[in-house]
């Protein structure tokens, strides 16, 4: 697997078709979210992925949001039960808070992904809400 982060311009046009279709398959095709998935937050965004024989296997993306804050989302990955989920996620805050000098992490989590997210040292920071029908929390994670 090689990991790599990239701001928008910096990937190719087959970074951006490959992980377009990623997340076309996790949240539209899987999670059955109806939504325009091409929002211009990509354009301002850090995007961090991983790629195996040329697809995107795992991926989010990361915007600022404040002066020491960064908000991830679209946490995706394809690969289930062999930890991608833990290295993406390790891969991102480090090369985040080493590129961005941001102190403090935040993001909309899918409330069954909670228990992963704490585990990373997240912490809830809301109450239950529905994000495009499904259950989601505020999390954070100060660095």
């Amino acid at each position: 697997m090689n990991w790599a982060i990239k701001t928008f311009d910096q990937l190719s046009g087959k970074e951006i078709y490959e992980i377009l279709k990623s997340r076309a398959e996790v949240f539209v095709k899987e999670q059955k979210i109806s939504y325009i998935d091409e929002d211009d937050v990509d354009y301002k965004s850090w995007h961090v992925f991983a790629t195996e024989n040329g697809r995107v296997c795992a991926y989010l993306r990361a915007f600022k949001d404040g002066d020491d804050t960064i908000k991830i989302g679209r946490v995706l990955t394809l690969i289930h039960g062999k930890g991608t989920g833990t290295q993406l996620m390790k891969y991102a805050i480090s090369e985040l808070k080493a590129k961005t000098g941001c102190r403090k992490i935040i993001m909309d989590a899918q409330s069954h992904a909670i228990s992963f997210y704490q585990r990373l040292g997240f912490t809830i920071t809301s109450e239950e809400y529905l994000e495009e029908g499904i259950p989601h929390v505020d999390m954070e994670l100060t660095l």
